[in-house]
């Protein structure tokens, strides 16, 4: 069983292991956000495009057998 640790000790802890971290600037932080949007669009546009012809398709073959 692990031993309990003070609030103050943990909150110590948390500032020590948040110092380490290595925090993206401004421009990464904008740049990996304009990516995530382009990529969203794409996806989108796959997405949207891959159902047009699915159901063209499936409309196709339910009306060749009416």
């Amino acid at each position: 069983m692990a031993s309990k640790t003070n609030p103050f000790t943990f909150l110590q802890q948390v500032r020590a292991e948040t110092a380490k971290v290595t925090w993206p600037s401004r421009r990464e932080t904008m740049i990996s956000t304009l990516m995530v949007f382009v990529m969203v669009f794409f996806a989108a546009a796959f997405f949207f495009a891959a159902d047009q012809l699915m159901g063209w398709g499936i409309g196709l073959i339910l009306n060749v057998g009416l």
